[in-house]
């Protein structure tokens, strides 16, 4: 027992400071989004009586601006604000934005949407760049810490969704947005607290003179609070603000393939097109499981029978399968791994985005099942959604925090917010793609499940046949992307 007590005293003590600290944060900042992400839809089109196209494009919007902005994050922290205060000053805008929600009106849902748009989308890059300058490029403990990292978001998720399928039932939406509001203050308190080991490490703000750190921070603190109105005025032109998305994603990877063949160090320069890559794999993933709140969801509130043992099954509930297995998955995963690996398994960045590709098309794959079995009225059986959700499950844990981890590994010093920023950037290009493919479903409601069935069954074959076709093709380049990622121990 002493020898168990001191191997997990030493396992503790190896541990970076502030990594810690990080997967509490990680927690408390979740629930704000884990609500939105999961009860905007049905919020908008139940309470404020916006059309299923209406709130699909606002939802689309909500993904992009959230993941987009990303970008900025990933270059303001770091060379204007530290990591740490830009993601209080944005945790800040989060608590604003989920109190103005709770208003109840279509204006304060724009504008509580702007705040919280803002706030969410500068932060999230400042948590992993935090979390990732605490290990070097070749200590292979990163993936472990962010799979841990990633169970601790998924927890805030399972704890946001519960909390707004709970409300959901009982139509109480202002309660459920004033819980999100509290949670995100948590989220502030905790990072008060933690405040002295949560420092930036590798920045080239760390290299500016205080009077230079003065002005950045003042520019930085200028573009966090301007953001809010540009944010507002795009979410009334959904559409627009959409496709906008997508010609800037267009336009950063035109821009990266240029730093790329640029570069000057072969090593770097060949971890870069490698990334390039895997971002590919990365969009086909993130634009089916981008799904999930949109087409997905309508197709559980009005194609799937949610009675269980007498029991409604909330939409958001059904969700939380996702965030369970990605709990308990991301530290069974870890330990997996590093047992295989020490047996000899080959298990690295290029098998696992194959895998997952694979396994989110067969996610997709078993739902034209489902429906061919559906009952006399069209009702899917409860049990397809939920072994739909098993499979995107699993292959989220192969990609999403590999994705993370990867970043620390691959980039550059000098490219690191950026590239980890257009990581980000992909999911937002995702989830516009995801709110094009629920717009071609058509009006759907409760009690028309025979007559929309048809088109669920084209649109899921379609997508899972489409990423399982790009998850084999990630197979074939295996060999090739081995080739082009290395360490810089082993570069020579």
């Amino acid at each position: 027992m002493l020898t168990v007590n001191l191997t997990l005293k030493q396992k503790i003590a190896a541990i970076p400071e502030g990594a810690g600290a990080l997967f509490f944060i990680q927690i408390f900042a979740t629930l704000g989004f884990a609500v939105l992400y999961s009860t905007l839809v049905l919020y908008a089109t139940k309470k404020l009586n916006f059309s299923i196209k209406d709130a699909t494009a606002i939802m689309g919007v909500f993904g992009a601006f959230n993941y987009g902005l990303h970008l900025f994050g990933g270059y303001l922290g770091g060379r204007f604000m530290s990591n740490r205060n830009l993601f209080v000053g944005g945790m800040i805008l989060q608590v604003i934005g989920c109190a103005s929600i709770a208003g109840g009106s279509v204006s304060l849902l724009y504008w509580g949407l702007a705040f919280f748009l803002t706030g969410s989308g500068l932060n999230v890059t400042c948590l992993n760049l935090m979390l990732t300058q605490r290990f070097k490029p070749e200590d292979n403990r990163r993936e472990s810490a962010f799979l841990w990292n990633y169970a601790g978001m998924n927890l805030g998720f399972f704890i946001g969704f519960t909390a707004a399928g709970y409300y959901q039932l009982q139509q109480d939406y202002p309660s459920l947005f004033i819980f999100a509001t509290v949670g995100n203050f948590l989220a502030i308190v905790i990072a008060g607290l933690n405040w002295k080991v949560l420092p930036d490490l590798n920045t080239p703000l760390l290299d500016a003179t205080p009077r230079q750190f003065k002005l950045r921070f003042i520019a930085g603190l200028a573009v966090l609070i301007g953001l809010v109105p540009l944010v507002y005025l795009m979410l009334q032109h959904a559409e627009l603000s959409g496709n906008l998305v997508i010609i800037v994603g267009i336009i950063i990877a035109l821009i990266l393939i240029y730093l790329t063949i640029k570069h000057q160090d072969v090593r770097e320069r060949n971890n870069m097109w490698a990334y390039l890559i895997l971002t590919v794999g990365s969009l086909v993933f993130w634009a089916l499981y981008q799904m999930a709140p949109m087409g997905l969801q309508l197709f559980a509130v009005n194609n799937v029978n949610r009675q269980i043992w007498g029991i409604e099954i909330a939409p958001q509930w059904i969700q939380n399968i996702n965030t369970f297995i990605i709990m308990i998955g991301g530290p069974l995963m870890a330990l997996l791994f590093d047992n295989l690996r020490a047996k000899g398994w080959i298990i690295d960045i290029p098998k696992q985005f194959s895998a997952s590709l694979i396994l989110i098309g067969a996610g997709f794959l078993v739902l034209p099942i489902g429906i061919a079995l559906a009952d006399s009225d069209g009702l899917v059986a409860f049990k397809w959604i939920a072994i739909s959700y098993l499979l995107q499950s699993l292959a989220e844990l192969l990609i999403s925090p590999i994705g993370y981890a990867m970043i620390g590994r691959l980039a550059p010093r000098q490219y690191q917010g950026v590239m980890m920023g257009t990581w980000m950037l992909v999911t937002g290009v995702a989830s516009i793609l995801a709110s094009y493919f629920s717009g071609l479903i058509p009006e759907a409601s409760e009690g028309l499940a025979a007559s929309t069935n048809p088109t669920y069954t084209r649109i899921f074959s379609y997508l899972g046949w489409s990423s399982v076709a790009v998850g084999l093709v990630m197979v074939v380049l295996i060999p090739l992307l081995r080739k082009l990622i290395k360490d810089r121990a082993k570069a020579g």
